[in-house]
């Protein structure tokens, strides 16, 4: 019988990254805890289909004369996107204005609120930080990606059909800032292995 060669182990089902968490705006790690982001409003709303989060960085490859391909040292980053998309299924005000960036709302006319975008970006529409919390299959501990300086940069997207319910993708890009240009705008928060 020939030998079965896999990445399974007795400590695979302990390292499972479960089901589509939950995104939130200004999200602090060590003091908000799922519940408590919830009832401060922090939630984005409920997702259908989740989202994805992505640190790609752009490396280039310095050449040498007499090098004949890449070598160990000669790499270099040259920038970093760092983007947290989210599948937003629950439009409300908030999630129309968060997509459009420099979305703004206001009152219109009787019964109806007003929501417009600027053709210019201000200090104010970045957004601290937006927050996935999700949860690994073996503890309740959970797993925090965060985006820092983050802008909605994909715009508002809404398709509306019969039989199906609207959804706002929105993707939010990560931005340095001038005091912390050594490091690239996220942090991601995995528990560690005295919790699993």
């Amino acid at each position: 019988m020939p030998k079965v060669f896999s990445g399974f182990t007795a400590t695979t089902a302990e390292k499972l990254l479960l089901d589509a968490g939950a995104f939130f705006k200004n999200f602090t790690v060590g003091t908000d805890t799922f519940d408590s982001a919830v009832t401060a409003g922090k939630l984005l709303g409920a997702t259908q289909g989740g989202g994805t989060f992505s640190a790609v960085p752009t490396m280039r490859r310095i050449e040498i004369d007499g090098v004949k391909g890449a070598a160990k040292g000669l790499q270099v980053i040259d920038e970093w996107v760092v983007t947290l998309m989210a599948n937003i299924k629950e439009i409300s005000e908030d999630a129309i204005v968060t997509a459009l960036a420099t979305g703004v709302a206001a009152d219109g006319p009787t019964g109806y609120r007003l929501i417009e975008a600027n053709n210019y970006v201000q200090e104010t529409d970045y957004i601290d930080n937006i927050t996935w919390v999700g949860k690994l299959s073996s503890t309740d501990t959970p797993v925090v990606i965060q985006v820092l300086n983050a802008l909605s940069t994909g715009g508002l997207s809404l398709t509306m059909a019969d039989k199906a319910e609207g959804l706002i993708p929105i993707t939010f890009t990560g931005h340095y800032v001038a005091d912390n240009l050594d490091n690239p705008p996220f942090k991601i928060y995995y528990p560690d292995s005295t919790v699993l």
